[in-house]
């Protein structure tokens, strides 16, 4: 990976194509910038079919597939940065990820879970996607997903 490489660059050279950007299930948007700062709304694992991946994570799901469902609403929020910036390149950095995992009791791999999207930013923006990250478990999400993940951009001047 270069490091004059761009983030469009290496999604590409990813093979990863991102889908159109989730709308919100709610009222509320799905970002709002503020000065040098995008915020993103929490979003799902939501498919290319357009149903979102469901259950508790530890009853449900497994580990490894919820990982995997991280790692798509990853792609979600990738879509959402692309649709308010205009391009991925217009990031300085990937500043903060929430990380909310719906767990069944006793669960306590969070952080193994949401490491689907921290993993996928690292690839995409290289040193500046990673970033601070609070991974903690939840009784349950809407419409019982099995992960959700907000975001704080930096963005380049």
């Amino acid at each position: 990976m270069s490091a004059r490489e761009g983030a469009e660059a290496r999604l590409a050279r990813l093979g990863l194509a991102l889908p159109p950007p989730p709308p919100p299930i709610a009222r509320f948007l799905t970002h709002r910038r503020a000065g040098d700062l995008l915020f993103l709304s929490g979003q799902g694992p939501l498919g290319p079919d357009g149903r979102f991946h469901e259950g508790q994570v530890g009853s449900e799901v497994t580990v490894a597939e919820a990982y995997a469902h991280a790692r798509l609403t990853g792609l979600n929020l990738l879509a959402v940065m692309r649709a308010a910036l205009g391009s991925l390149d217009n990031v300085a950095a990937i500043v903060k990820l929430l990380g909310m995992v719906n767990a069944a009791p006793g669960f306590r791999d969070h952080p193994a879970v949401i490491n689907g999207c921290s993993d996928l930013f690292a690839d995409v923006f290289g040193e500046a996607g990673m970033h601070a990250r609070s991974a903690v478990g939840m009784a349950s999400l809407p419409n019982n997903i099995s992960v959700e993940i907000e975001a704080i951009v930096a963005v380049r001047p």
